[in-house]
């Protein structure tokens, strides 16, 4: 049985760091994690936990000092959000490039300019390419769920691992969370034995070395074959995960898609505002669903294709652009994903949402839907790059 609580997302994060009880901890704090340092650093003072905490000078810092002690063969972790997120970045592709299974708590939020600091996905998506695992939560209790997964899911592959949750919404919001009891964390985690680290005496290895063009393509190869085999290892983990607690998790999550002619894709905490706009359609007589993405990296091509194969219309929900011109970066992945599997129907839109903290509302999803509804019956989509609930 699982302990009941009350928990913000930001201290089910926190909560898990503990039970895990990593090597390291690096950070800088900034809104909206802040507060994941600040318990976790609780845990260090009170001595619930062995972790050396490195209060560093910035972000980029955190990530540069997280570098060296994983490799070390340390376990090392950070949080961070926003700018901070930018801040990192350079630090970022090091340590995908460098293979060290980092993980990192991001509390999104939005990036400046305009300054703001309520939630989108702009930070997450503006890294979206660095070479990171990334998995959403939609509450706290997947914020919780996928920490506990991710160290396995990381160092099974060597690739450090983002674990995003939507700033303030859930991050702030408390809500009621099953945890699991220490012990069973402990034996579910592992302990960690990389195979080649820093201060192993036996042998001698360098890490960050300069690539020459001789090398520097097999090492980017190397990464993407990681990446995809990442697929099935965060299948199997979540579905172990299921086994020990009864929440099972895959790389998406269908709901209300057995019988849908219309279905909107979408990321993190606002796929609660549309499964409730969704059962209140559903009452109405309309066939309408939602496919929610967990794991935005690997991106989960199989899964949504075979996902909106089954509807006549969709629209793709993005909480950040891309200013492209024409889409948002989910909605460009999803649309390559069944171009690439030779899929030309059905047909798709683009919806920009949420910036800076726009409420999203049951009644602004409801509206998406009617949209899909029209074009279904029509067969006329019209403009695909929308915004959604902005003073034009």
């Amino acid at each position: 049985m699982g302990i009941k609580e009350r928990l913000s997302g930001n201290e089910a994060v926190a909560y898990a760091m503990r039970q895990i009880n990593p090597d390291v901890m690096a950070a800088f704090p900034i809104t909206p994690s802040t507060e994941i340092p600040q318990y976790f650093s609780s845990y260090v003072d009170n001595g619930q936990v062995d972790t050396e905490f490195v209060a560093v000078e910035s972000e980029h810092s955190a990530m540069s000092a997280c570098i060296g002690a994983q490799a070390a063969g340390c376990r090392a972790i950070s949080a961070t959000s926003s700018c901070g997120l930018c801040y990192m970045t350079e630090m970022l592709y090091v340590a995908a490039s460098d293979r060290l299974p980092i993980t990192l708590a991001v509390s999104c939020r939005a990036l400046s300019g305009p300054i703001n600091i309520n939630n989108d996905h702009s930070d997450a998506m503006g890294v979206r390419d660095a070479g990171w695992l990334m998995l959403f939560a939609e509450n706290n209790q997947e914020a919780y769920d996928n920490y506990l997964q991710a160290m396995r899911i990381g160092e099974a592959v060597g690739l450090p691992i983002m674990v995003c949750q939507d700033g303030f919404i859930t991050s702030h919001a408390i809500e009621n969370i099953e945890l699991v009891e220490d012990d069973k964390v402990k034996a579910f985690v592992g302990e960690y034995h990389p195979e080649h680290y820093l201060l192993n005496k036996d042998e001698s290895i360098a890490v960050g070395a300069y690539a020459t063009p001789v090398y520097y393509m097999e090492c980017k190869r190397l990464q993407a074959q990681a990446m995809l085999d990442a697929k099935d290892v965060i299948r199997q983990v979540g579905a172990q995960f299921g086994e020990m607690t009864g929440r099972t998790y895959g790389l998406v999550e269908e709901y209300r898609m057995e019988d849908a002619d219309e279905a909107i894709v979408i990321i993190g905490s606002s796929a609660g505002t549309a499964k409730a706009a969704i059962e209140e359609l559903r009452s109405q007589g309309r066939k309408v669903g939602l496919v929610k993405i967990r794991s935005f990296r690997p991106f989960p091509t199989e899964e949504v294709v075979k996902a909106l194969t089954k509807v006549k219309s969709f629209a793709v929900m993005d909480k950040a652009d891309s200013f492209n011109g024409h889409c948002g970066p989910l909605y460009a992945e999803v649309t390559a994903a069944l171009y690439a599997q030779g899929v030309h129907e059905p047909k798709g839109i683009s919806y920009i949402y949420g910036l800076g903290g726009r409420d999203v509302r049951v009644e602004s999803i409801q509206h998406v839907f009617d949209e899909l509804q029209e074009i279904t019956r029509t067969g006329a989509v019209g403009e695909t790059y929308r915004y959604l609930d902005v003073r034009e």
